[in-house]
């Protein structure tokens, strides 16, 4: 996952230094900020690779509030994945409290079972994205986010003690991301686009993919067959 992750990285700081200038010649760069306006949502559907609990689905609304400038494009959105921790990380945990009790009493080290452990999630963010187009009406775009998860732990061991408490709260986030889209009508897109989102101690690779409904005014550029 770390590699991956690199990768992402890498590919997103490249094309944003290619972008701007080929946005000097797309239709888009012409889009300002007066036009900036709720004008659309979407729902995607994504897997995640964390770096401490398993892989799992995520589900995301999306809202498109047009361009802030001349290709950049504001999008809010609200994620949502739950995930049991790996079972090393419960092993870590266990071991941790053992001694911790160990420490306290002075008497030999407890066995811990803390059994399933999961971890959910709710962020909400806010993308920009440097939009560019491509041939066959593809639009290409890359950027970064910033969001705030909500975490909240929860199992039967450790419901109302401490090490709920630790696991509950709320942490900053930020993400680089780069993706593909298509319009298939001028009300309706699809799309794809990998993340890559650091918050605290945890990381992930995620990569999404779903569609978006726009009601409001298309940019020059964006129209299908544009």
């Amino acid at each position: 996952m770390r590699r991956s992750g690199r990768v992402v990285w890498t590919v997103v700081a490249a094309l944003a230094l290619i972008a701007p200038g080929q946005l000097q010649g797309q239709d888009l760069a012409d889009f300002d900020y007066e036009n900036l306006s709720f004008r659309g949502v979407g729902f995607d559907w994504g897997y995640l690779y964390p770096s401490r609990v398993e892989n799992t689905q995520s589900f995301t609304a999306k809202f498109d509030l047009g361009y802030l400038g001349p290709g950049l494009r504001i999008q809010p959105h609200v994620t949502y994945w739950t995930a049991p921790f790996k079972s090393s990380e419960v092993t870590e945990l266990e071991d941790r409290v053992a001694s911790l009790v160990a420490n306290q009493t002075g008497a030999p080290a407890p066995a811990v079972d803390l059994g399933t452990i999961d971890w959910t999630d709710v962020s909400i963010g806010l993308d920009s994205h440097v939009v560019w187009s491509l041939p066959a009406d593809v639009l290409s775009f890359a950027g970064l986010g910033v969001a705030a998860h909500v975490l909240n732990g929860d199992g039967a061991a450790i419901n109302g003690t401490f090490i709920e408490d630790l696991l509950d709260s709320v942490t900053a986030g930020v993400n680089l991301h780069l993706g593909l889209e298509y319009p298939v009508t001028n009300a309706f897109r699809i799309s794809s686009q990998a993340r890559y989102e650091v918050m605290g101690d945890l990381q992930y690779l995620q990569l999404r993919f779903g569609g978006q409904f726009t009601f409001g005014e298309l940019a020059p550029g964006e129209e299908r067959g544009g």
